[in-house]
């Protein structure tokens, strides 16, 4: 299977994922209404109805499998872009189910019950760890960064920019820095383990560019200021 971006440089619009699928070839796609162009034979796009662990995970009803030769266009909302993630045996990443786009043929999921103490920290109670071997699509505000963790070296990440984690690792939320940064900083994840951690960028480039757009320089002086000031200042 081939992913070829469509999207012109500097757009500021949706992007747009050119899919290629060779003979035999299949893909799973969890929003089909966002295939905008479909180019094969017609009896080679079949849609579904979703298992009900995917109808509540999703808040969906209805997937596309399309399998090759074949191709089709997606098209993504404004602010998103898709990741495209090869898994291999071994993997031990756990995933927000939301966030998934795309699977292909060879992909397993198993569901991953959370502890408390995570649950807490995540605000989830239910992440999905994939294994086999193929492609997965994931859905992302901005770009995508992955960070090696440490044993024994803590890792601290904005808690709504974590896409994936490993199962392996140890979870504490967290603030970091003098008393002004525990002050404003959103919080943190406290990450010790083995493996990488994936992150989006956008979040926060949301944020930076809403305080630019409509801030006043005294109103951020004192949002920065005054203890608490992101959440009493809006």
């Amino acid at each position: 299977m081939q992913l070829i971006n469509e999207t012109e440089t500097g757009h500021s619009g949706g992007q747009a994922v050119r899919f290629v699928l060779e003979e035999d070839e299949k893909v799973h796609v969890l929003h089909p209404q966002q295939i905008i162009a479909f180019k094969g034979p017609s009896a080679n796009r079949s849609d579904r109805l979703m298992n009900m662990k995917g109808m509540y995970r999703k808040k969906k009803l209805i997937q596309a499998d399309l399998r090759g030769t074949c191709e089709f266009i997606a098209a993504l909302p404004t602010g998103y872009s898709m990741k495209p993630i090869a898994l291999a045996e071994g993997d031990d990443l756990l995933y927000d189910f939301r966030h998934l786009f795309f699977y292909s043929e060879g992909i397993t999921m198993q569901t991953r019950i959370l502890n408390v103490k995570n649950m807490l920290i995540t605000r989830d109670a239910v992440k999905i760890k994939f294994s086999g071997s193929g492609q997965i699509g994931i859905l992302t505000e901005g770009q995508v960064c992955e960070v090696a963790l440490d044993p024994v070296e803590p890792l601290y990440v904005d808690a709504g920019s974590v896409i994936a984690y490993p199962e392996n690792a140890k979870l504490e939320l967290s603030v970091y820095g003098n008393h002004l940064a525990s002050q404003h900083m959103s919080y943190q994840w406290k990450m010790t383990g083995l493996g990488k951690v994936i992150l989006q960028a956008g979040r926060q480039s949301h944020r930076l560019e809403q305080e630019l757009k409509d801030d006043g320089l005294i109103k951020r002086i004192l949002r920065e200021v005054i203890p608490f000031g992101g959440v009493i200042i809006k």
